[in-house]
């Protein structure tokens, strides 16, 4: 007679063993990338200058130096883990913009600086009636978008003055929650604007201003990915983007340029994060990639046939995010500012690390890590998420 207790003691030891194997890699990458441990898992970060500000499911929002590690203020007052955020320039004011899973964008005074203050709300606004997941600014005509789980994607006239936000416009274009944004000024006052969902629908929009009220016309779609799009990036004659179906892919926008679309960049799970660095200032012909706990950097000098550089086991858990560091110093011998590109990437093993970009182009030696389980880590104080809202918060952040 079979056990009833069989099924469960294998299900148990599984989950040990795996768990054992996470540790180990955990030890093993415990100094890799210079990491800066955080208390909750990192949603969302923005960098700017020698400073990042990270969104945490620990219902805070947090900015750190990025030189030293430490945490240089704190941002209480959401509801809910932190989703999104996104940074916003009025005038000589830095105000920093988080969306969350209590449905509100809230507007912070991101330069005040005062020791004895964690937090500097300007305004609360009840901006969706689902979790807030995509922010966009647009700084040159004062323009914020979001996108929501309640498949909205709504438009917001930035004002210090406006509290709550003013709404101007919105989209239900989508069937399927709203996952990512990206977009620019156009020449002639309006606005590009790409928005990607949950099942892989990408759609391109031109945005109309008339009388503070934004109106849109869609310009095209691509339906090149099965499954969620988990990272776009916008340029004038390119669009990259990353998906769950583990795949980069590239589609060219300008009607100029009659080139032969090129094949899918493939990975072996799902593609969460994007970063071509051809598209930022560094204008260097390299994407990199993060798919599982790998980071992958490619030579896209031609597209038609990226080169895989290197593969960087980076994280015991999976890379969220990559964002460019232009680290800035001084160099003591003259005198003079120095910067040097350097790459940040976050995970859900709650660390923030730091890669000079010039080590990551040189290939290193590769180690196979056995696959592992996922475990949530120990919430922040003052915020403990229960079973049900750590797992919606995976099917969140793994949903298709």
């Amino acid at each position: 007679m079979t056990n009833p207790n069989n099924s469960e003691y294998l299900i148990s030891s599984s989950h040990l063993e795996l768990a054992d194997a996470r540790l180990k890699k955990s030890e093993r990458l415990k100094d890799v990338g210079e990491p800066v441990q955080l208390p909750g898992k990192a949603l969302a970060i923005e960098v700017l200058g020698n400073s990042a500000w990270i969104a945490e499911n620990t219902t805070v929002a947090r900015s750190i130096d990025l030189v030293s590690g430490k945490t240089t203020k704190l941002y209480r007052g959401h509801r809910g883990p932190v989703s999104t955020l996104t940074l916003w320039h009025s005038g000589s004011r830095q105000i920093l913009i988080t969306g969350s899973w209590d449905n509100t964008i809230k507007l912070w005074d991101a330069n005040a600086c005062f020791p004895d203050r964690t937090k500097e709300l300007i305004s609360s606004t009840d901006a969706h009636s689902d979790f807030v997941k995509s922010l966009f600014v647009i700084p040159s005509v004062n323009l914020l978008i979001s996108g929501s789980s309640d498949k909205l994607i709504r438009f917001w006239n930035l004002s210090l003055e406006q509290q709550p936000l003013q709404s101007a416009g919105s989209l239900s274009s989508h069937t399927r929650p709203v996952e990512c944004l990206d977009g620019r000024a156009l020449p002639n006052g309006n606005v590009e604007l790409c928005t990607g969902d949950t099942m892989g629908i990408i759609r391109l929009w031109t945005l109309t201003n008339d009388d503070r009220r934004w109106t849109s016309t869609l310009k095209a779609e691509f339906n090149h990915h099965r499954t969620k799009i988990t990272e776009l990036y916008l340029s004038s004659e390119q669009l990259w983007t990353a998906s769950s179906d583990e795949t980069v892919q590239v589609r060219y926008l300008s009607e100029a340029e009659k080139r032969p679309t090129p094949p899918p960049i493939h990975h072996s799970t799902a593609v969460r994060c994007v970063l071509p660095l051809h598209l930022t200032d560094l204008q260097e012909p390299y994407i990199i990639t993060g798919s599982g706990d790998f980071m992958r950097v490619y030579d896209v000098s031609s597209a038609n046939e990226p080169e895989l550089l290197n593969e960087i086991d980076a994280h015991w858990r999976d890379i969220t995010h990559i964002r460019l560091w232009m680290r800035q110093s001084v160099d003591e011998k003259n005198n003079q500012k120095r910067i040097e590109p350097w790459i940040i990437t976050t995970s859900l093993d709650c660390t923030v690390r730091r890669w000079r970009l010039s080590e990551l182009l040189v290939p290193k030696p590769k180690i196979t890590e056995p696959p592992v389980s996922v475990i949530p880590p120990q919430a922040q104080a003052g915020f403990a998420m229960t079973l049900e809202e750590e797992q919606e918060l995976d099917e969140l952040l793994n949903s298709d």
